[in-house]
């Protein structure tokens, strides 16, 4: 049984299904729709959704991104790193509408597996050497029922994680908010570049454009750094934002990429996030039960990791219970090959390596700079696009080179 019909879920469905296994999706919404606005899948991911057969509908949704290129908030380039293809993976990178790829999972499982069980929330489990038997609530009805393994993919703010680390396990938020939206835009750059400007050590203003059925939707990211970092209240986790919210941060800003207070008018739908982790887990798996994706390791969005790690987590969970006979043994195999990175990135993330440098930039050139050479050594952007490959970068070789997960 997995819990949670987001892209984790849906990905582990889909990953147990290729490798001839049965499960089931209970997810707590009475209906799944296209919410959110833009992530970033990263080549190690489409790797594995096109070994799913999913290829196809990535490129049929998706733009296939060419750089992710750093500037100033006057809009002078610091930094553009090629990305997927263009920097050699076999894989591409996409930006996409999450909703829409997350409807595109679903249809998928709904073909290949089965429907989704909607309206039906985690409540508790209990186990013992032959299954788990999970405890559920559906209208208001308590249902109980035995599984072999139970897979907690619901989120950042899993129940099942809640379950299995009862306290002392806060999201922990950096001093930073986020805003978020979509609306339609003139071309930035080459129309396939994720751009980023300024250091969220005071405000930054990322966009890239998401789709290949409309080339005008750009999506788009404000962070700004409101206060020390601390604890988040599980209740103030998201919340409608609106335009005044935003555009005060950028109101002096000359910049000529991307007209900010033009993008933000045409945006009919503004989200508010804190940007918040929770620390590592010292283990993610309590028996036959296990977590994966956000409820196992949530982290900043800053190297385009979550979606694709929890892809990543699905397809070897799925090999892991394929190839072992007891389920047991096959979650300690996934979780020593996944919780190891991922707890890395997650520290990784926080540590907000690239914004550092940024922000010196602004010091040593406020007015803008020609060249970034006149403003950085060699040595000092070398360090730079090293700190963000640590972030958002699968070793090229070792993943154009590693066998298949499949089964």
């Amino acid at each position: 049984m997995i819990v949670g019909g987001g892209i984790g879920g849906l990905s582990t469905a889909l990953s147990l299904h290729a490798a001839g296994l049965d499960c089931v999706i209970v997810e707590s919404a009475r209906t799944l729709r296209p919410l959110g606005v833009g992530i970033n899948m990263q080549p190690h991911a489409v790797r594995e959704l096109t070994e799913l057969g999913l290829g196809p509908v990535l490129a049929e949704l998706g733009v296939e991104t060419s750089f992710m290129t750093v500037a100033d908030r006057h809009g002078n380039i610091i930094m553009a790193l090629p990305r997927g293809r263009s920097a050699g993976y076999r894989w591409p990178q996409y930006s996409v509408h999450r909703g829409e790829l997350q409807m595109a999972l679903l249809a998928a499982v709904e073909e290949r597996v089965g429907p989704v069980r909607t309206g039906v929330a985690f409540e508790d489990f209990t186990q013992d050497g032959d299954g788990v038997l999970v405890t559920l609530r559906q209208g208001g009805r308590g249902i109980r029922e035995r599984v072999d393994v139970l897979v907690g993919a619901d989120g950042v703010q899993s129940a099942v994680r809640a379950r299995l680390w009862p306290s002392g396990d806060p999201l922990r938020w950096g001093g930073i908010r986020m805003w978020r939206g979509v609306a339609e835009s003139d071309q930035v750059l080459d129309g396939a570049t994720v751009l980023a400007a300024g250091s969220n050590s005071g405000a930054k203003f990322i966009s890239y454009h998401l789709s290949a059925r409309n080339p005008r939707l750009l999506n788009w990211v404000a962070e700004v750094k409101v206060a020390e970092p601390g604890i988040v209240p599980e209740a103030d986790w998201s919340r409608e934002g609106t335009h005044a919210d935003v555009s005060r941060h950028f109101a002096s800003w000359k910049y000529p990429l991307v007209d900010i207070p033009a993008l933000l008018g045409a945006t009919k739908r503004i989200l508010e996030y804190p940007m918040v982790d929770r620390d590592p887990l010292p283990r993610w798996s309590e028996g036959r039960v296990t977590l994966l994706g956000d409820a196992a390791h949530p982290m900043y969005p800053i190297g385009s990791n979550g979606g694709s790690q929890a892809v990543l987590d699905a397809r070897f969970l799925a090999r892991c219970l394929a190839t072992y006979d007891d389920p047991g043994a096959a979650l300690a195999a996934y979780e020593a090959e996944r919780r190891p990175p991922t707890s890395a990135l997650v520290l990784a993330s926080r540590s907000l390596p690239l914004e550092r440098t940024i922000a010196l930039v602004a010091e040593r050139a406020p007015g803008g700079f020609g060249h970034i050479g006149e403003v950085l050594t060699a040595e000092e952007v070398a360090a730079m696009e090293a700190a963000q490959r640590t972030i958002s970068d699968a070793d090229v070789r070792s993943l154009n080179e590693r066998e298949s997960w499949s089964v």
